[in-house]
């Protein structure tokens, strides 16, 4: 067996990290088909029993919806739970490194908070399995959120704790943060795993009728959520000092689009917090609130999909880690963005527009826009399945390498 040409994910890094947690996001993108398009009366999400009950009597048109949101989200969730598996492993081995010790004095240690960054978009993923697949889950649901709030607790502890550690190091020795180094929005990833957590936490505050649950759940998502912001935009101010100084480092490029999956699911965690408001402390709001924060948030994602694009272009990132010999652990960073656009346009679309009466449900402008939606979703799966082959697949030249 010829071993010379080993795959690109051999070579590991810490933002392999994001091959998990682009699978699933897309496990999220295939929720939404039943979460707007699926009647749920009696819960704020679709469960097995109305998914059942959709498809058996529903149209074809239906009925085809159903099916592929249920396979997209079995097959994204099962290698959303398979890549993590496989980066927690190769984590435990890469930690006993030399280049371990190197990272962990870099710049670079801010790539490990993609770690619990998956871990909270597994979680995520788990539950929205349990809602499609499992029958009878709602009438233990208020069980499970007590459970769930603890590991999304445990995940921001494990976020905090390794953000404490960098910058414990750089605000406390002067001179070890590189500067000229920092010409990227890849400092932004903390502040996305905390986001990730965030919005997490907040799903009880949408979905219990215990005002105990909600009431946590509000508090600890409005404190995750708030610092997540606040560590982005002093991230954000910092790193851009340093591109206008020194350009986007090429290999970074991809994380001038980060914002947009902050933005998404601070968006998200924002409507759960205001639902819970509203059904369980009667603090009513606005027909319009939906529409003002969706098309807010869409606006300001517009504006760093257009940066990022323009720079990705001018740098020819594709013909280097996509298209050429070139290949970056980096490049699962272009997921995130197109997936978190995918999931922002439904809920404009849906608690936006449809919600504020501007457009009807299921008529012609409707679809129009959804397939925007759409398109950002399939666009992500085929970067996805590229992404994978390059970096887990056989060598050019067929020639095996070794097994896991």
């Amino acid at each position: 067996m010829n071993i010379s040409q080993p795959r690109p994910a051999d070579t590991w890094s810490p933002l392999y990290f994001l091959a998990s947690l682009g699978a699933g996001g897309l496990t999220v993108t295939f929720f939404m088909f039943l979460m707007f398009w699926v009647p749920h009366p009696g819960q704020p999400v679709p469960v097995f029993e109305d998914i059942l009950a959709a498809f058996t009597q529903g149209g074809m048109a239906l009925q085809t919806a159903i099916i592929v949101a249920v396979t997209g989200i079995a097959g994204f969730a099962f290698l959303n739970i398979k890549l993590l598996i496989w980066n927690l492993r190769r984590l435990a081995a890469f930690k006993k490194t030399a280049a371990y010790t190197r990272l962990m004095t870099s710049n670079g240690q801010t790539q490990f908070l993609a770690m619990p960054l998956a871990l909270a978009m597994t979680v995520n993923a788990g539950f929205i399995l349990g809602l499609v697949f499992v029958p009878g889950l709602w009438s233990v649901v208020e069980y499970l959120f007590p459970l769930a709030m603890v590991a999304f607790a445990l995940i921001g502890y494990l976020a905090f704790h390794r953000i404490g550690g960098f910058l414990g190091r750089v605000l406390s020795d002067g001179g070890v943060f590189d500067v000229t180094a920092n010409n990227s929005f890849a400092q932004l990833l903390p502040a996305f795993a905390l986001s990730m957590a965030a919005v997490g936490m907040s799903a009880p505050a949408a979905m219990s009728n215990v005002p105990t649950t909600v009431g946590i759940s509000l508090v600890f998502s409005i404190m995750l959520g708030t610092i997540a912001a606040f560590y982005a935009v002093v991230a954000a101010i910092v790193a851009f000092n340093a591109m206008l100084h020194h350009g986007t480092a090429k290999e970074s490029a991809p994380t001038l689009m980060v914002v947009v999956p902050i933005l998404t699911v601070l968006g998200i965690m924002t409507i759960r917090q205001e639902h819970g408001l509203h059904t369980t402390f009667e603090a009513h709001g606005g027909m319009a609130d939906n529409l003002l924060l969706t098309t807010t948030i869409l606006a300001i994602q517009g504006v760093f999909l257009a940066l990022g694009l323009l720079v990705l272009k001018r740098q020819k990132y594709a013909d280097a880690y996509l298209r050429g010999e070139g290949n970056s652990a980096g490049s699962y960073a272009l997921v995130c963005p197109g997936v978190a656009l995918s999931v922002m346009l439904h809920f404009w679309i849906n608690k936006g527009l449809v919600g504020a009466g501007l457009i009807a449900k299921f008529g012609i402008a409707y679809w129009a826009l959804t397939s925007l939606a759409i398109a950002a979703q399939v666009s992500m799966i085929v970067l996805v399945l590229l992404l994978n082959k390059r970096h887990f697949g056989r060598p050019a030249d067929g020639h095996a390498v070794p097994a896991e």
